[in-house]
């Protein structure tokens, strides 16, 4: 199939710059009259080690379809992290349902200090020195969303002084 080269080029590229991780999968069942069938949703969390990170879910009768529409929907909702010598800016409760997650910068040399959901998230985003506590229900995807939450409201002191500067 010579007529779609570039655009299989042009993926294999895109998909190429981001490393992707896969957080957990779920397996739920439902019966019926001929026995039980399964389904399954995978939680999916991609990033350039850079600043910039995704996360989604995906659902489908098989584990590879599930994890393929996981990665998609994170190449969608893809978000810009501030990192500053390679921590965050500042505290941040980010939260999700039930779920709350606190983000901590951290001196150089600390390293991340976190559960498995969060520290991943960090770890892709670019985030070398971090602490987190998970408040709160642990569940995974409320703990990935919380986790989000908090780093789509950082803010640069940069950010806050022209926020204020237009507002005044």
């Amino acid at each position: 199939m010579t007529f779609n080269r570039r655009n299989d080029r042009d993926r294999a590229e895109r998909e190429s710059e981001f490393e992707e991780k896969m957080i957990s999968i779920n397996r739920t069942a439902k019966t019926y009259q001929g026995g039980r069938r399964f389904r399954f949703a995978a939680l999916v969390v991609i990033g350039d080690r850079n600043g910039r990170v995704g996360m989604g879910i995906g659902k489908a009768k098989e584990v590879p379809v599930a994890i393929e529409k996981a990665k998609s929907v994170a190449r969608k909702n893809l978000i810009q992290v501030p990192v500053q010598n390679g921590t965050i800016p500042h505290d941040i409760v980010g939260e999700s349902t039930r779920s709350r997650v606190l983000l901590k910068p951290a001196g150089p040399g600390t390293g991340v200090i976190a559960g498995t959901v969060p520290r991943s998230i960090a770890e892709l985003a670019g985030i070398t020195n971090l602490l987190s506590k998970e408040l709160g229900s642990r569940n995974q995807i409320n703990v990935a969303y919380a986790v989000f939450d908090g780093l789509k409201n950082l803010r640069t002191p940069a950010q806050v002084k022209a926020l204020r500067d237009g507002a005044a």
